[in-house]
């Protein structure tokens, strides 16, 4: 009787389990068009083998300035969302729920992989492109962004509605919203990264208008049974920025607008803070918000072994477990999770023999 291995609908999807893929970063576009690879449909696919319920693609940019790094993958063509396509039909041929997170990186747009030796921005010589924000602050040593417009913030709503489209026609059954990790939405909601004085800036209501449009405007176009999350970082983990408080209120607001479970992780908007890591420290947030909304929410961060899992489950803490580098040491995690509680899944055919006995 596992909490962690029992299923959760959402909208018309049913997830087989709780025990969810984090969006993880790849950076491995061979051509620099945002176009998918062999690597990604490997990566994504060893998740839905091992068992999975939900397997997310990486943070997926809205148009080609979205992209954290020239190496990152859009869904802001059709070359695009025919490759997404072959990697969500394997997903799915598994019995893994395919998501894909749409995202616009914002002031933190057109940076070196993180191998790189290199930091801050990539130069328009090596594929770079002038990044976009809020307001013209710099994160970190990074360029200074260029603030937006009120049209072209218009324009970035309608990119969020064609790549949710675009996604639908790829196959996926799960859309989320990045509003975290200091990418633009979360840009827009903290008030370190936001000064604007426009509709846009100022009170709490103005800075979430950007999110609460895209939430409104990708529910209205993709109808009523497609599983809509939101990833919010619940903190900027200093005394005057963004913190829980505003991220249940403005969840609250998101879930009005068409929002059905919050992702709750946490930071990423400012450098230099001080973040005290460890074992399941985010889930307090997520638990924090799914009480205040009285909505489900996942929880991600260090949570690293079964019983953990289970623990955050059955305990209501969240509805949901994300992993993101346990995962990617072991693909099969549910497997060996499952075993260690008891619990009795189905293998694909061609592992029956690895079968934890």
């Amino acid at each position: 009787m596992s909490s962690l291995f029992s299923p959760l609908t959402l909208r018309n999807t049913t997830f087989r389990n709780r025990l969810w893929v984090a969006p993880l970063c790849q950076y491995s576009v061979d051509k620099q068009d945002g176009v998918p690879t062999d690597w990604h449909l490997v990566h994504l696919g060893s998740f839905a083998i091992g068992g999975a319920g939900l397997v997310m693609t990486e943070a997926t940019a809205v148009n080609a300035a979205a992209r954290i790094s020239p190496q990152d993958t859009g869904i802001y063509s059709d070359d695009q969302r025919d490759a997404w396509a072959r990697i969500v039909g394997f997903i799915r041929s598994q019995g893994s729920v395919a998501g894909i997170q749409l995202a616009h990186a914002g002031r933190k747009g057109s940076t070196w992989l993180h191998w790189d030796s290199r930091s801050g921005t990539v130069p328009a010589a090596h594929g770079g492109w002038q990044a976009v924000g809020p307001s013209a602050i710099a994160f970190d040593d990074y360029a200074v962004p260029r603030a937006l417009t009120v049209e072209e913030i218009a324009g970035i709503v309608a990119d969020f509605v064609a790549a949710a489209l675009r996604a639908l026609e790829a196959g996926f059954e799960v859309l989320e919203i990045h509003a975290a990790h200091g990418y633009l939405l979360h840009e827009f909601l903290s008030p370190l990264s936001n000064l604007r004085d426009d509709e846009f800036g100022g009170s709490l209501e103005n800075r979430a208008r950007l999110l609460l449009q895209v939430v409104a405007a990708v529910r209205g176009a993709v109808g009523t049974g497609i599983p809509l999350l939101v990833r919010f970082s619940a903190t900027d983990w200093v005394d005057d920025g963004w913190n829980e408080h505003h991220t249940a209120t403005v969840a609250g607001w998101a879930a009005a607008a068409g929002a059905d479970l919050f992702d709750i992780s946490t930071g990423g908007n400012i450098s230099g803070v001080t973040i005290p890591v460890g074992p399941g420290y985010q889930v307090r947030f997520a638990q924090f918000v799914g009480d205040a909304v009285d909505a489900p929410v996942s929880a991600v961060g260090l949570i690293t072994d079964a019983q953990q899992a289970e623990q955050i489950v059955a305990s209501g803490e969240a509805d949901a477990v994300m992993m993101g580098r346990q995962m990617m040491r072991e693909p099969h995690f549910a497997w060996r999770a499952a075993h260690e509680l008891g619990v009795a899944i189905e293998y694909p055919p061609q592992y029956e023999r690895a079968r934890y006995r």
